[in-house]
């Protein structure tokens, strides 16, 4: 029983050779031994074995099988998938189909035009969800010809330069062998189709430019800057291919009085000194009205509550998320005589420096910013 070659020796590479140092090993040793090029005794042989070797070797699964286990790891051998033989090419000029192109450049009717569009959306509208209509300014099927682009009771013909398969397959020889090089018939453009009496509608272009309204259901939770696509509703592709995609970029408007974090929402909320001081019980705004938080005593400017599920939808899920409520302790500009004297008063009990905030800290500790995000990420207190 006659041995077979290592891989790797037959392409003259290391084992640890790349994708691409395959391929030239291939191309250069084909070239050489190809039996339309080479008539010595031995090179069809040759010529199969360097063309076994380059199909598993050029395959990452099998060549993974082959390292691990030798040629046993591919017993089907790269013939198995129909590879082995010189009697798979057509001729010396297919190698290089598969190299530069070939029939791999064959053109099908274009798939239609993606679209780009942009909507603003009120900040409710993001959080809760909305339907949207959107003007479309697109390319339609022309309605007197339903886009076959030949007037009514005619009827496109099949292409005499192409015979209707849409491409024109041009061969040239040289001295190393014969060239195919396949492109779309330029008289059809491709379809394999003519008209011969153009729809007056459209001129013969099948489609006219028109304006339509989609209506788009923007899901509860949608973040600023998200891209919404809207599969096939682009513009109509060539010869009954695919319509494109219609993509919609979301821009959100700032709220006068929230501002949202990921889930979350932010607002800031306004006490007095004696609110702050005694502690009090307040309403606080939220999107869906309004809701009773209780301050407790000796609260300080910048504390943040948080209000469970009254923040914004998790796009697709039950989930919400919180409402946290930043309070900030206001000064008057101006007092009364009565007010500054209970003040005076007040001040000559109170040591300076002595304030602490609610959870502990100085209350000079971080700044606004940083409680906010104190509170994002679980030290924002209950309210």
């Amino acid at each position: 029983m006659t041995t077979k070659r290592d891989y790797y020796e037959v392409l003259g590479l290391p084992r640890e050779a790349s994708a691409e140092d395959v391929k030239k090993a291939y191309r250069r040793l084909a070239l050489e031994y190809h039996p339309d090029r080479n008539k010595n005794a031995g090179a069809a042989d040759r010529f199969k074995e360097v063309n076994e070797a380059y199909h598993t070797l050029n395959d990452a699964d099998r060549r993974a099988a082959y390292d691990r286990f030798g040629h046993a790891g591919v017993t089907n051998g790269a013939g198995g998938a129909g590879f082995s033989g010189y009697e798979n090419f057509g001729g010396f000029g297919d190698i290089f189909d598969a190299f530069f192109g070939g029939a791999s450049a064959r053109r099908g009717p274009r798939p239609g035009r993606d679209l780009e569009y942009r909507t603003t959306l009120e900040f409710e509208e993001a959080v809760f969800g909305v339907e949207k209509h959107v003007e479309v300014d697109r390319e339609e099927a022309c309605e007197r010809c339903n886009g076959s682009r030949s007037e009514p009771g005619h009827s496109p013909v099949r292409c005499s330069t192409c015979g209707g398969s849409g491409q024109v397959r041009r061969v040239q020889r040289n001295i190393f062998g014969q060239f195919a090089q396949i492109s779309a018939c330029s008289t059809c453009g491709g379809e394999g189709r003519t008209v011969q009496v153009p729809c007056k509608a459209c001129n013969g272009r099948g489609r006219k430019r028109r304006q339509r309204t989609i209506v788009v259901n923007v899901p509860a939770g949608i973040e600023d800057g998200t891209r919404i696509r809207l599969t096939s509703e682009g513009e109509p592709g060539e010869a009954g291919a695919p319509r494109g995609d219609l993509y919609l970029y979301i821009t959100v408007k700032p709220h006068e009085l929230f501002e949202r974090h990921g889930n979350d929402l932010v607002v800031e909320m306004e006490i007095n000194l004696a609110q702050a001081a005694l502690g009090a019980t307040v309403d606080v705004p939220t999107l869906k009205g309004s809701r009773t938080v209780k301050i407790p005593q000796a609260t300080q400017s910048g504390t943040v509550f948080r209000i469970r599920g009254e923040g914004v939808p998790e796009v697709g899920t039950s989930r919400r998320g919180d409402l946290l409520v930043s309070v900030f302790v206001s000064v008057p500009e101006k007092l009364s005589a009565k007010q500054k004297a209970l003040l005076e008063q007040l001040s000559e009990t109170l040591q300076p420096g002595s304030a602490t905030r609610a959870d502990g800290r100085h209350s000079g500790d971080g700044g606004l910013i940083g409680k906010i995000k104190d509170a994002i990420y679980g030290d924002g207190r209950e309210a």
